[in-house]
C-alpha cells in the first residue's frame, strides 16, 4: 500500500507541475487538466507502481545518468503500460509512423501537443528532482527522439519560452 501512496503523491505532484508549465506556455486549460489521466487506469497504475517504487514506498532507481530509462528492458507488464502511455498525443512516440517493414517516419506534432510535451518534461523534472530547466535534459536526450524537423524547432522554441517565463 505504501508504494501506491508514494506513486499517487508523485502523480499528483507531476500533474500540478505540468499544469503550471501548460499555464506558462498557453496550453488550453482543459488539456492541462486532463494531462496523464490514463496513469490512473489499472493498465498503467499497477505496472508503474511496481516499476518505480519498492513495496515500502521508497523509489527504485531505474534511470540512467541522462535521466532516461529503457522501458523495453523492463517486465512485460510495464512494456504494455508504457506502450499504452506513449500513445498519448503529448508523447513524441505517438507521432512516429511505423511502416510494415519496420521503418520509422516522424510526422509533424501539432503545436498544442508540443507545448504539452515540453510542459510534461518540465513537470517530470520538477516532480522527480526539483529541476526547473528542461534544456539540459532535452540536450542529453534529443538525439534519442525520432522527431520531424519542424517539430524539433517548435520544441526548442517552447523550451526557450518556458525558460524565459521561469
Amino acid at each position: 500500500m505504501k508504494a501506491h501512496w508514494a506513486y499517487l503523491c508523485y502523480v499528483v505532484r507531476h500533474k500540478w507541475f505540468v499544469f503550471c508549465g501548460c499555464w506558462m506556455l498557453g496550453v488550453p486549460l482543459h488539456q492541462a487538466i486532463i494531462h496523464d489521466w490514463v496513469k490512473f487506469l489499472p493498465i498503467e497504475w499497477f505496472p508503474y507502481v511496481s516499476q518505480f517504487y519498492n513495496t515500502d514506498g521508497t523509489k527504485r532507481n531505474v534511470r540512467d545518468a541522462s535521466g532516461s530509462y529503457g522501458p523495453n528492458a523492463q517486465a512485460a507488464a510495464f512494456k504494455v503500460a508504457w506502450l499504452h502511455h506513449q500513445k498519448q498525443p503529448h508523447h513524441w512516440q505517438a507521432w512516429v509512423s511505423i511502416g510494415d517493414a519496420g521503418n520509422l517516419s516522424p510526422v509533424v506534432i501539432p503545436q498544442r501537443f508540443v507545448l504539452e510535451m515540453v510542459s510534461d518534461w518540465y513537470g517530470a523534472g520538477r516532480a522527480i528532482s526539483g529541476i526547473v530547466d528542461v534544456e539540459p535534459w532535452y540536450s542529453n536526450n534529443k538525439d534519442k527522439m525520432i522527431i520531424e524537423q519542424t517539430t524539433r524547432c517548435r520544441i526548442e522554441a517552447a523550451i526557450q519560452q518556458l525558460k524565459d517565463r521561469v
